[in-house]
């Protein structure tokens, strides 16, 4: 079934039609503190419209079964829903077959399930994994406790002080013992978007696999799998305007299949008995258990959402939004923008003279300005920049100008409080 009556109000908005969109977003409307929120974390979660929550809801009402096996019309449906969710997303990131799309719980399951399936089958003593400084925690932790387990070693693409991969570094990295590349698309951290489709290839000419990590990369802008020629990409449902709990990982049909599952359990099998398991066809083989069915069809209303706006122009608004909080933070006497990459999605790390973080935060939240703070999953690129931890804004394309504009005043504030 294809929600077409659930698209948004916003059919019609362009990139610069914000007011009209902010409509879609109920919890917008909410004051902090007596003031008006403004949303600037993102990077962490974006926030839900009301075509989403009502596409819940209606499932949640009218639809809900469990899915697979059963006859009755309630699964019936259920089981139609959320295979329709998993084709949307099939088109979205333009996947060659529907079946290399596999629901997770997120990023992070998706990442440890290539981990599982493909690294530790096919990583062995003595091979090399490449991971970039700029990564996240959860593409860092997996390939450590492979790495531990079988005996490999990890090598780290450096990057330059703006935030930018040494390209030349990385190739020099590669032998005869590379076996797997992970690098993310954009980095959570610094905003820095870097150049995975000249990395793929490369690693490619090496006859090395390369997962992406794509969680900051698929909301903001377009994304196709067939032309970076990737052969695994990860990313989250809740930065995507849809629910948490539920994620995707794309990966190429032929390495899917010689892979072993991650999990065991029902669904993911064809027939068992004690003797032996034979194991399903992809995704299911992926698939152990009950799925999150409302967050899979939840992501499919989200996707559909965002495609109605245009990812174009999504990353044209957005990358206005760039342009100019750059621009005045830029001119802030004792603020330093980290992460300057000629290169970047709509994250901005700073730091503020003699203010902690948690500080900084704390004050902005009380002007209704809403950023996070911390090392953001991210403790390598802290180190690299001599800081221990950043306040960080991310937009995303229901902010402001204005909005931008309340952050620098917040800023200002926190400054005169700690002069």
């Amino acid at each position: 079934m294809n929600d077409t009556h659930t698209a948004p109000q916003t059919q019609a908005a362009s990139a610069c039609d914000v007011e009209r969109i902010r409509a879609d977003f109920p919890i917008l409307k909410l004051e902090i503190n007596g003031k008006p929120l403004v949303y600037l974390d993102n990077a962490a979660s974006s926030q839900m419209p009301q075509q989403v929550i009502d596409r819940l809801v209606r499932y949640r009402t009218t639809q809900h079964a469990n899915v697979n096996r059963a006859v009755h019309t309630l699964s019936e449906i259920a089981t139609n829903e959320f295979e329709e969710a998993r084709r949307k997303l099939q088109h979205f990131i333009n996947a060659r077959e529907e079946r290399e799309v596999i629901f997770t719980s997120g990023t992070t399951d998706s990442i440890n399930l290539v981990m599982h399936g493909y690294g530790r089958k096919f990583i062995k003593a003595g091979d090399e994994i490449i991971l970039t400084t700029l990564e996240h925690h959860a593409n860092i932790v997996p390939w450590q406790m492979l790495a531990e387990e079988k005996g490999a070693t990890i090598r780290v693409v450096p990057v330059n002080d703006a935030g930018e991969l040494l390209i030349d570094e990385y190739e020099k990295l590669f032998n005869e013992r590379t076996k797997f590349v992970g690098v993310m698309h954009v980095s959570n951290a610094l905003g820095t978007i870097n150049p995975i489709k000249q990395m793929i290839a490369f690693a490619h000419a090496h006859g090395v696999p390369v997962l992406i990590d794509g969680a900051q990369a698929v909301p903001h802008m377009k994304v196709d799998v067939q032309d970076l020629d990737c052969d695994f990409y990860a990313f989250s449902g809740h930065k995507l305007c849809g629910p948490t709990g539920i994620g995707i990982l794309y990966g190429k049909a032929a390495l899917l299949e010689r892979m072993q599952p991650f999990k065991g359990g029902g669904d993911m099998i064809l027939s068992v008995t004690f003797e032996k398991t034979t194991y399903n066809t992809i995704p299911h083989k992926f698939e152990a258990g009950t799925p999150h069915i409302a967050g899979a069809i939840g992501l499919g209303a989200a996707v559909d959402y965002l495609s109605e706006i245009g990812m174009d122009a999504i990353a044209a608004h957005e990358h206005a939004l760039l342009d100019y909080a750059t621009a005045q933070m830029s001119q802030m006497r004792g603020v330093r923008i980290i992460g300057t990459a000629k290169n970047k999605a709509a994250v901005i790390s700073f730091a503020i003279d003699g203010v902690h973080p948690h500080d900084i935060g704390t004050l902005l939240n009380q002007d209704g300005v809403a950023v996070r703070t911390g090392h953001h999953c991210a403790q390598p690129v802290m180190q690299r920049f001599c800081v221990p931890a950043t306040s960080r804004a991310s937009f995303a394309f229901y902010n402001t100008m204005a909005e931008v504009d309340s952050l620098v005043a917040g800023i200002r504030n926190v400054q005169k409080v700690f002069a």
